[in-house]
């Protein structure tokens, strides 16, 4: 019987692992979207700076007893134009909204309320992008679900569309209000 080299053997067991890893990869909802680390954790330390006249918040207002949304947006931001009026909406429902101005010019930010709807419960700046390191945004829209005590659930990396709402947030919404 023929001994066979371990040489010969590795390069198909690579192949065989990374084409599972491949596979699995594409079956996720989201390929494009890295998962976030904070699912389940307490919501990072959020210190923003006002936005003109608009009501600010901080960490303590994150674990009120409310099921919140903590977005992320930037009048710059095209996709962050699409999801407006779903924020809209989910305002009109009675949702508090937290935003957080990443990275703009807040006469843009002002702006951009002004001339789509203001949203936010509460709103702040992050003029320097340190609040959004904290939590790990890598690119606006980012938008978390936080619960009542003030954890995060989970976070909707792009434009929260109407599909996004009705496959992920609304399930976890319908969720929490029944706990």
């Amino acid at each position: 019987m023929a001994k066979v080299s371990p040489l010969m053997v590795l390069p198909p067991v690579i192949f065989g692992g990374l084409a599972a890893l491949f596979y699995f990869g594409m079956g996720r909802e989201n390929p494009n979207e890295l998962p976030t680390a904070l699912a389940g954790k307490p919501a990072p330390a959020l210190e923003v700076e006002a936005l003109g006249n608009l009501p600010s918040f901080d960490s303590s207002m994150l674990a009120d007893g409310e099921v919140k949304l903590v977005n992320f947006w930037a009048s710059w931001c095209a996709p962050c134009r699409v999801e407006h009026p779903t924020l809209m909406q989910l305002e009109a429902e009675g949702i508090p909204i937290y935003g957080v101005n990443y990275k703009d010019q807040p006469a843009n930010g002002l702006g951009f309320l002004a001339e789509l709807g203001d949203p936010y419960t509460a709103v702040g700046q992050d003029p320097k992008g340190r609040a959004g390191i904290n939590w790990g945004v890598y690119g606006v829209p980012e938008t978390y679900l936080v619960d009542g005590e003030g954890r995060i659930i989970t976070r909707v990396a792009g434009p929260v569309t109407q599909r996004e709402l009705a496959s992920r947030l609304r399930p976890k919404l319908d969720e929490l209000a029944a706990q």
